[in-house]
């Protein structure tokens, strides 16, 4: 689970941001963010807190499997999927 100040999911600055990280294909699903805040509560206040324009992205929670059990599908967005061009050269 990550908080961007990117306006898009798929802006180049944020997908660059990602693939130095080495996150270069993926499906992400964005979730209101004041329902983040309600479930997260004070954690996700200290979060946001330090997230500046220099540094736009901030792990909220690095366990997958708590992020699923706070949130519903039905409380998620569509999901939007990303992986890198690929050459057609046969």
């Amino acid at each position: 689970m990550i908080l961007t100040s990117h306006e898009s999911l798929t802006s180049p600055a944020l997908l660059d941001t990602l693939a130095a990280k080495g996150i270069d294909k993926f499906i992400v699903y964005e979730i209101p963010q004041e329902m983040a805040r309600q479930r997260y509560g004070g954690h996700y206040d200290v979060v946001a807190g330090d997230l500046h324009e220099s540094d736009d992205l901030r792990v909220l929670d690095y366990n997958g499997e708590r992020a699923f059990r706070l949130f519903r599908f039905d409380e998620l967005r569509p999901p939007v999927l990303h992986e890198p061009a690929r050459s057609r050269a046969a």
